[in-house]
């Protein structure tokens, strides 16, 4: 097998929405509730929603830049790649990169879509979520049948309104939905309070995988301000893992063998560990903890293996002991336009990282986990294997410019200061200033 050859699905990239998103889903009565995008003197784009503005829109939109600017994070559409907010371009960079088919989560309304937890009209929240939800399915997934996998948002301050929602979308084709990995943080009952029954039996009931990313709840720390940010960025993937454990103990996986839930964004090499701490935390502690993974003999880590997918960038000591997390639970992760995308590299990269597996086992890791889980067929949309390999892909993209370009946009540094290692202080002093009202 080659480079080629591959065939893969990425279940973590991103959204930046486009200000059109709205339009065609809101009806007349509800035009006056469309939420805008709108541009400061300083020429950053941002948001308004229920009357208040939201910050920054690009995040870390930073794909096709030159290196020297990812920590600049893009303030207006015109300082991004087109494919970060645009459908046609986004299937462009895909094809360029070798990947077949993308789980896009959103940006503006968050990546849990928690946004709408603040609105004080829920009434209006509802209608935006299902607005948001025929945008994202209709037109960002239909308009290329097989290449992007549905995920929904939901109105998870109303749990029986979540119910009807995830049942809504299911009748669209959408298996997917993105939740809160810790709903107690954000003001809404613990994942472990009977409140959340009913979704946890309906998403049973219809093969919906259930899309926790890194910081929908929980949050990766800042040792302290004056840390360089890169301690932050290497430990913002396994800050999941709190979350994991939360999620590894929720009695419905006894109850629903089929439950589903994929940890987005958290790497996999933190993982054999984990369950061996799983294991004899429950071996050494169950007797007065009365803990239960669903009958005699069984562990955390089958309970684990039976439920939970988990995801790589670029994960060579993860692959290395795959035999110790499993192989059917681990997926490719591309994370298009952030700033740890390999982008239009990642097919090559992931190559060398899988190429020690066996045929088999590259086929479950590259795309055919990710696709059981996500109850999604793009092979079958496509039309065939042969026309979803890299090669095949690549072969379309020839005239997509993979070459990087200076955006520009703000540097976390001030201006005119003296080069120094970026500190968390400069990171959050930047979010602050793109956060702050025009």
């Amino acid at each position: 097998m080659k480079t080629e050859d591959l065939v893969i699905v990425s279940v973590d990239d991103h959204i930046v929405e486009p200000p059109t998103m709205w339009d065609q889903h809101l009806s007349v009565q509800h035009k006056a509730i469309k939420p805008e995008m709108r541009q400061d003197e300083n020429g950053a784009d941002y948001w308004i929603f229920e009357g208040r503005r939201t910050g920054g829109i690009g995040l870390n939109a930073v794909a096709g830049r030159v290196k020297e600017e990812y920590g600049c994070e893009p303030s207006s559409l015109a300082e991004m790649r087109p494919g970060a907010y645009d459908i046609h371009a986004r299937i462009g960079d895909m094809n360029a990169n070798g990947i077949l088919a993308s789980l896009n989560f959103p940006t503006v309304v968050t990546f849990d879509g928690g946004l709408f937890l603040s609105y004080e009209n829920k009434a209006d929240a509802l209608t935006l979520v299902r607005a948001y939800n025929d945008w994202h399915i209709d037109e960002w997934c239909g308009s290329y049948p097989g290449r992007n996998i549905p995920c929904a948002i939901l109105p998870y301050w109303d749990v029986a309104a979540t119910v009807e929602e995830v049942k809504r979308v299911v009748k669209k084709g959408c298996h997917a939905v993105t939740f809160s990995d810790n709903p107690s943080l954000k003001g809404q009952p613990s994942i472990h309070d009977p409140y959340w029954e009913p979704f946890w039996k309906v998403c049973a009931d219809n093969n919906v995988c259930i899309n926790i990313h890194i910081g929908s709840g929980a949050q990766a720390p800042h040792a302290s301000m004056l840390t360089p940010i890169d301690a932050w960025i290497i430990t913002m993937p396994m800050s999941i893992a709190n979350s994991a454990a939360d999620w590894l103990y929720l009695s419905a996986l006894n109850r629903y063998p089929n439950l589903k839930i994929s940890l987005s964004e958290g790497g996999i090499g933190w993982i054999p560990y984990f369950l061996e701490r799983a294991d004899f935390t429950f071996d050494h502690h169950s007797a007065w903890t009365y803990t239960d993974f669903g009958g005699k003999g069984r562990k955390p880590s089958d309970s684990f293996r039976e439920h939970f997918l988990t995801c790589f960038i670029d994960d060579q000591f993860g692959l290395a002991n795959l035999d110790a997390i499993g192989e059917d639970i681990v997926a490719y992760e591309c994370d298009y336009p952030h700033s740890d995308t390999l982008w239009p590299h990642s097919a090559d990269r992931l190559f060398q990282t899988v190429k020690h597996l066996t045929p088999a086992q590259i086929e479950k890791v590259t795309h055919q986990n990710a696709l059981k889980f996500m109850n999604f067929d793009a092979i079958g949309k496509m039309g065939g294997r042969d026309k979803c390999t890299v090669g095949a892909l690549r072969a379309l993209a020839k005239d997509v410019s993979l070459d990087p370009i200076s955006f520009g946009g703000p540097s976390p540094l001030a201006e005119g200061e003296a080069r120094r290692v970026v500190t968390s202080q400069d990171i959050t002093d930047m979010f602050r200033k793109l956060n702050e009202a025009a």
